[in-house]
């Protein structure tokens, strides 16, 4: 379902086509994948979180995360209820660490490899807080996990669909981790998160990705 209310019956995963062909393609060659920025392969779950980017902002920028509630608990809905302002702030120790926070993403894989998708892609999502990565304008994907574990192969099959999808639809230049743009702020996704996988996986040079890889 759109937010809007339209609704279209969604997949567990991402689909799309031949993430290796999706990227040496023409930006905007992707337009059937996108409805005012929401992807047609996610579940559609709209945050208030979120606000507009400026007028000349060009979203050349994808920032990965890792996020789990509580840490390195899975699969229980409370990173969807986080960015939606619907977790329970008494239900867990933890979240008393959290309570009163607004943020989202634009994107969250489960570790199922499940796509949800939270603010439209043409808006900013409140994920990456204080941080700069060469003036870019992004898109956040948050993947279920630890920072610095190990992810799941059918979360890398839905990162790398989801990341096809973008670089059609936008001028995607450069992808980076949330230790990148916030350096000794932020560690996810971590030293257990495969760039090179994700590298090979796009068929882009390696000047696109942070330069561990």
């Amino acid at each position: 379902m759109l937010p809007d209310g339209s609704s279209s019956e969604l997949p567990q995963r991402a689909t799309t086509p031949s993430v290796r062909s999706a990227t040496h393609d023409r930006v905007g060659e992707g337009a059937g994948l996108w409805q005012q920025g929401w992807y047609r392969y996610a579940r559609a779950l709209a945050s208030p979180n979120f606000g507009s980017r400026p007028a000349t902002a060009v979203t050349d920028l994808i920032v990965i995360h890792s996020i789990s509630l509580p840490p390195g608990e899975f699969g229980n809905q409370q990173v969807q209820q986080l960015f939606t302002n619907q977790l329970d702030w008494d239900a867990h120790p933890y979240f008393q660490t959290l309570r009163g926070l607004q943020v989202s993403s634009h994107f969250f894989v489960a570790r199922s490899g499940a796509l949800w998708q939270f603010v439209s892609c043409d808006d900013r999502a409140w994920h990456a807080g204080e941080s700069s990565y060469r003036g870019r304008s992004n898109c956040g994907i948050e993947l279920e996990g630890l920072e610095g574990g190990l992810f799941e192969a059918a979360q890398y099959e839905t990162l790398s669909s989801v990341c096809a999808a973008l670089l059609l639809h936008y001028p995607i230049t450069h992808l980076t981790g949330h230790q990148h743009i916030a350096p000794g702020r932020k560690q996810d996704p971590g030293s257990g998160f495969n760039w090179s996988g994700l590298q090979a996986s796009l068929g882009l040079p390696a000047k696109c990705f942070p330069v561990i890889v």
